[in-house]
């Protein structure tokens, strides 16, 4: 079977930095392979845009989505699939062998590891298993205040509540069969953490890099820091192996430096939005996967990454010339 190099990241949309780093990693480790990316409209896609071709394909949701994914793959020598958007990552790992037949590795975790990310009482079950506090459960019949209302399935903060009386209770919150409710973590003590950890294709980890997220816009980090202090090695002990994962996990915490509490959110089993504030403190998870799926080599544990690296994001745009619009 021929080898197959070139990178293709799914769903790209706006996420430029991730794109630079793979197309700048795989320029130096494998000069003439290239970075393709797919989206349901190419033409206003600025990763797209930026890529060395952008591909259309259906929904996710659609029937024929693995199926053109799969010839995409086939005619253009994609050896390595990177999704980024959490909705594709289950029927990629339920088709994920499809895609081995010819040579190409879908960079996702397993069927059972995601469900359990996607659903956050079965990520709850599973930080107490690995011995990492979860926020304490509340009854909304015999309400505490203040405590917090959010979607076991949710995610880019969507339908979250800060509840601190009776009357925030309302007849909606009261009624949706998927708000969990939980304690509040008082933002004044604790910090909002994002962490970085990449698993090889054994599942062990081999790195993971803290940053303390500033501030968010929609959901996501917009300024953030790089941090080596108790996060670090806590959840370097505690997370070292978790059967099923595979690449880059991105996993939610908040910490109180004040006691070293370190309370478990959320896990996102993809590459997160913030991860290029990883890539530019030195953790460079493309280049561990280029290196393990596609080069064949094992790579070893990394923790010499900048300390207090600060992420400043911006507004910027790409212009295409000619346009098909």
């Amino acid at each position: 079977m021929k080898k197959r190099y070139n990178v293709l990241i799914t769903s790209a949309g706006k996420r430029v930095a991730l794109l630079n780093a793979f197309k700048e990693t795989l320029g130096k480790l494998i000069p003439d392979a290239r970075v393709y990316t797919t989206e349901l409209n190419p033409l206003l896609s600025p990763a797209g845009a930026l890529s060395d071709g952008c591909f259309k394909v259906p929904r996710v949701t659609e029937e024929g989505y693995i199926d053109c994914l799969y010839e995409i793959c086939k005619e253009n020598e994609v050896g390595l699939v990177v999704p980024t958007i959490d909705t594709e990552l289950l029927v990629l790992a339920q088709n994920r062998e499809k895609f081995v037949e010819i040579g190409c590795s879908v960079i996702v975790s397993d069927y059972d590891f995601i469900s359990l990310c996607r659903d956050k009482r079965k990520t709850g079950a599973f930080f107490a298993a690995k011995g990492i506090r979860v926020p304490e459960e509340k009854d909304k019949d015999n309400p505490v205040f203040p405590m917090f209302a959010k979607p076991y399935d949710g995610s880019l903060s969507k339908d979250i509540y800060l509840l601190r009386s009776v009357e925030d209770i309302t007849p909606e919150v009261r009624s949706n069969p998927k708000l969990m409710f939980m304690e509040y973590i008082d933002k004044t003590k604790y910090s909002e953490y994002t962490v970085d950890l990449y698993y090889n294709a054994q599942g062990e980890l081999m790195c993971l890099v803290p940053r303390e997220r500033l501030e968010i816009r929609a959901g996501e980090i917009n300024k953030g820091i790089t941090r080596k202090n108790f996060v670090c090695s806590f959840l370097a002990e505690k997370l070292k192996n978790i059967a099923g994962a595979r690449g880059c996990i991105c996993a939610q915490f908040f910490y109180c430096a004040e006691n070293d509490d370190v309370v478990g959110i959320e896990i996102n089993p993809r590459f997160g939005g913030g991860y290029p504030l990883s890539y530019a403190a030195g953790a460079n998870y493309p280049g561990y996967l280029i290196r393990e799926y596609l080069m064949g080599e094992a790579v070893e544990p990394f923790g010499e990454w900048s300390d207090a690296m600060l992420m400043l994001r911006y507004d910027d745009a790409v212009f295409v010339k000619d346009s098909a619009l």
